[in-house]
């Protein structure tokens, strides 16, 4: 069942009415009158009650659509949208990050096997053209919602298997391993989702996606895997710290 909340639009205020209702949208979502996986008022419902014209109403919820505060799921209605991840641009994985955040992080795993090394791939992990690889593709997900799509390359001595990926993070089964992440260079970009990239993350077609390319390096300075991730633009945040010299 739907919250009705209380709002208030004034036809006076050059502001426009989308942007009235909006905003008090986003304020109740943000002081949690409407808590995550709660169902959002629809538009023909909000238009008749504050006497606003649907258009106008739908232009209002396209906003919080496009902010990634609401999600709309066919059947089921607009909900508000689980809180976005916040990721510091440190050394970490994300299953590390999404378990700091109280988040319950699992993984399955689309793809591992063995590869050759391309040239670009071997100048990146600074092995031989055609030295052995693995490679490996996982659908993360946080509480049960698909948030990453995630492709990293390793050398083989240092893989682990599937069934270690499906239950734990990259770096902690590197770790268990006796490899120690020291320090990585990472891109950070966006793109569009492909067909397929869609559909596995839940998103709509030709959605924004984050981009994140990383090389890590271990204490030795010898590299132990490059990964090229895509995420949910809706659902994440990059948090970084500036200082002036």
């Amino acid at each position: 069942m739907s919250t009705v909340l209380r709002i208030e639009v004034n036809r006076s205020s050059p502001v426009p009415l989308y942007h009235q209702v909006a905003s008090q949208l986003e304020a109740a979502i943000a002081d949690g009158r409407l808590p995550p996986g709660s169902s959002v008022e629809n538009e023909l419902s909000l238009a008749a009650r504050l006497g606003i014209s649907r258009p106008t109403a739908r232009q209002a919820m396209q906003s919080l659509v496009e902010q990634g505060l609401v999600i709309r799921r066919r059947g089921v209605g607009t909900q508000v949208a689980p809180p976005r991840i916040r990721r510091p641009v440190e050394l970490t994985s994300l299953w590390e990050d999404l378990r700091s955040s109280g988040r319950t992080p699992s993984t399955e795993v689309l793809d591992w096997r063995r590869v050759r090394a391309t040239a670009e791939l071997a100048a990146l992990m600074e092995v031989e053209e055609g030295a052995e690889l693995v490679t490996v593709q996982r659908l993360r997900s946080a509480d049960g919602e698909p948030v990453a799509l995630l492709t990293n390359w390793l050398p083989v001595a240092l893989a682990p298997s599937a069934e270690e990926l499906a239950g734990s993070g990259l770096y902690d089964c590197l770790r268990a391993r006796g490899v120690q992440p020291r320090m990585a260079h990472q891109r950070i970009g966006a793109r569009l989702a492909t067909t397929a990239e869609a559909r596995m993350l839940q998103e709509p077609a030709r959605a924004a996606l984050l981009t994140a390319e990383r090389t890590a390096y271990d204490v030795s300075g010898a590299v132990i895997e490059h990964g090229a991730h895509l995420y949910r633009a809706s659902r994440h945040l990059f948090d970084t710290t500036l200082w002036s010299s």
